[in-house]
């Protein structure tokens, strides 16, 4: 029998997480728009995945990270690819932590459908150290390739071209824009692919943007958490694994950690609750319709 849903309400990890439980075999089936990808599992253990040209753990872990879309679960149907070897919890693991980045380079980086492009600033002052794979990304930015299409001429992953273009786009290097006609009087004529074998020396140097250097805001520290938002999150945990035992302590875990770390990054109050909810979510799958209602009941008296 088919499993299916939305990847809005329930997050992938946890939906892995509750099927390898029962040592299932079979195939993931996730859909985005025209993005099609697919997980297979073999009694239990992920074997093999593929997202377009992404194939084994990179496809697991750019999967992973969904917020929307749709998956359904084939049973039965296996696969002789072996593209993955790492444990099911190293994988969901690392994806976790991949969507703690996610979250952080989001706020410079909205889409991987932008285009880099080259800051022209009229005067510059000062050097900024390049290593090589800041100057290989350098190398392929025209004002016309995205992050994606770059990732893909260069083989390697989005989230790690991400990664880079972060701190170009931080120190003044880069900006990035939507898709589409160029803007661009002010954009500076693309990096030399002759870069690359210099590159492959050591670090090198270009010039920093004065503005960048001379302005660049001081970091602001996020404001101490909530000592009485903690601790409502520690007691929604101790009755959540009260209540769904051992089946579930590994989908309260994430939501529990994940909660802690926007709470210490300046969250509140609504951490909890989103944490609360996807808990209930994955409740309602592991124990069924009353149980979930007699932890929504037990929760909601936690203040």
């Amino acid at each position: 029998m088919a499993f299916q849903g939305s990847l809005t309400e329930l997050h992938l990890p946890d939906i892995i997480q509750l099927i390898s439980v029962s040592g299932k075999t079979g195939v993931f089936h996730l859909t985005d728009g025209h993005l099609k990808g697919q997980i297979y599992l073999h009694d239990g253990k992920i074997v093999h995945a593929q997202l377009e040209d992404a194939v084994g753990e990179e496809a697991v872990y750019t999967l992973a990270i969904w917020s929307q879309g749709d998956f359904k679960f084939e049973p039965g149907t296996g696969t002789e690819l072996r593209t993955i070897s790492k444990s099911n919890t190293n994988l969901l693991m690392e994806a976790a932590r991949r969507l703690d980045e996610w979250r952080v380079l989001s706020k410079k980086i909205p889409s991987v459908d932008m285009v880099p492009e080259f800051v022209v600033q009229e005067t510059r002052e000062g050097q900024i150290n390049l290593n090589t794979s800041e100057w290989m990304i350098l190398s392929k930015i025209d004002g016309h390739r995205s992050i994606k299409t770059i990732a893909a001429t260069g083989r390697l992953s989005v989230f790690d071209v991400s990664k880079i273009l972060y701190g170009l786009i931080a120190t003044g290097l880069i900006r990035l824009r939507e898709p589409g006609p160029e803007a661009s009087a002010r954009t500076a004529p693309r990096a030399s692919n002759a870069a690359a074998p210099h590159a492959a020396a050591g670090p090198q140097h270009a010039p920093a943007p004065a503005a960048a250097a001379a302005h660049a805001p001081a970091s602001v520290p996020a404001p101490a958490p909530s000592p009485e938002t903690l601790g409502r999150l520690d007691r929604v945990r101790e009755v959540s694994n009260s209540l769904l035992g051992a089946v579930g302590e590994s989908v309260v875990n994430k939501h529990y950690q994940k909660a802690r770390y926007e709470i210490e990054h300046g969250a509140g109050a609504e951490a909890v609750d989103e944490a609360i909810s996807q808990i209930a979510r994955a409740a309602s799958i592991l124990k069924g319709p009353s149980t979930t209602e007699s932890l929504l009941e037990q929760l909601k008296s936690i203040r």
